[in-house]
């Protein structure tokens, strides 16, 4: 893996060191450059990352107005914060990375307002790392819709019914939801995985058309470089659905690198999503999603699986655009942390 260096200028006793993206300390927060207004190099396959999960992954952090707190344009014009964002009076855009929203078929190139103009997911700080660190072209591939549970909506392929305190609770394209064993089932238009296998074929579909809208493709092909994760709100309204977390997780990871034919494609997770994850079921997924990159506990997920932990980053809402807990108070802060976390993360595994 190619990686450009990284020009860090980091605060010493002895003065300003600059550091190479090798040397980058682990510890957040790394510090970006503003964008070069260079392409990635065109003989090379892009390098795609498949961001999923539900509507915090969609994008819920607000770019203004900038008089409101935690907004992006009150983090970079009055708290002076992320100079890397902004040049003069407008965003800055990468050229090395495309993001492309396969629910919708929109993209553009990556920046603040790639996403819809209005609100930022975890695409932009986590775009930027890859289009600094990476010197292939990057697609920053969205494919997810609110509103969804990995324990129905998103199941993964392969999963079994189970029972939980007197119920059965649906396999993969089973359906209902759950049922009493013996009583009729009720009747809905959904069955369990069916956004997984919707999300899957919006993003494939998105694939097959690449030279169509990729601006500047060349034709080197692309590569399924990593998996994106970033979920887990719904799971938590849901004491079965949390307690089949952590093995839904490694299911899905499985399964995702499976149907993509992508095996040794990366994979990385941040906890919440939109629960401060610090007690009841909040606390259980989030423990869950950590325990799926502990290497000791699954070895085959050893320097390719990592969890990154975001529950620092919740903001409160006299900080925040609005007092909207399920999506972070749509605090932009949030969504730009941990995009760069997530971003990082993958770094340090496409290295290892």
């Amino acid at each position: 893996m190619a990686f450009r260096l990284l020009s860090v200028i980091a605060c010493a006793v002895l003065g300003l060191i600059a550091v190479s993206g090798a040397a980058l300390a682990q510890d957040n927060p790394r510090t970006l450059p503003k964008p070069d207004d260079k392409p990635g190099a065109a003989n090379k396959p892009i390098k795609v990352f498949i961001l999923m999960g539900q509507s915090n992954m969609v994008g819920m952090g607000d770019l203004g107005p900038e008089s409101a707190k935690g907004t992006l344009t009150y983090l970079t014009k009055t708290d002076k914060k992320y100079p890397w964002l902004v040049d003069g009076d407008k965003w800055t855009e990468r050229k090395d990375a495309y993001y492309y929203d396969a629910r919708v078929k929109k993209g553009a190139p990556l920046s603040p307002t790639a996403n819809n103009g209005k609100s930022i997911g975890p695409e932009v700080g986590f775009g930027y790392v890859m289009g600094q660190v990476l010197e292939e072209p990057v697609l920053v591939l969205k494919s997810c819709v609110g509103n969804r549970s990995l324990g129905w909506d998103l199941l993964p392929p392969g999963s079994k019914p189970f029972a939980f305190e007197g119920k059965t609770f649906a396999g993969y394209k089973d359906t209902p939801d759950s049922w009493v064993e013996g009583q009729p089932k009720k009747d809905v238009k959904w069955y369990a995985g069916k956004q997984y296998d919707d999300d899957m074929a919006n993003a494939k579909e998105a694939l097959k058309s690449l030279a169509k809208w990729y601006p500047g493709d060349k034709g080197s092909g692309y590569e399924i470089a990593g998996f994106v994760w970033w979920q887990g709100h719904k799971d938590t309204g849901s004491a079965a659905h949390a307690s089949k977390y952590e093995e839904n997780l490694g299911r899905l990871i499985e399964s995702l690198r499976k149907d993509y034919d992508a095996p040794t494609a990366k994979f990385v997770l941040a906890t919440g999503c939109g629960n401060p994850g610090r007690e009841g079921l909040g606390l259980k997924v989030a423990e869950a999603q950590l325990a799926i990159g502990d290497a000791k506990k699954y070895p085959k997920f050893a320097r390719n699986v990592a969890g990154v932990d975001t529950r620092d980053l919740w903001r409160e809402a006299d900080v925040s655009p609005k007092n909207q807990g399920y999506h972070y108070n749509r605090n932009a802060e949030t969504y730009l942390e941990t995009g760069l976390r997530l971003g990082w993360a993958m770094a340090d595994l496409l290295k290892n």
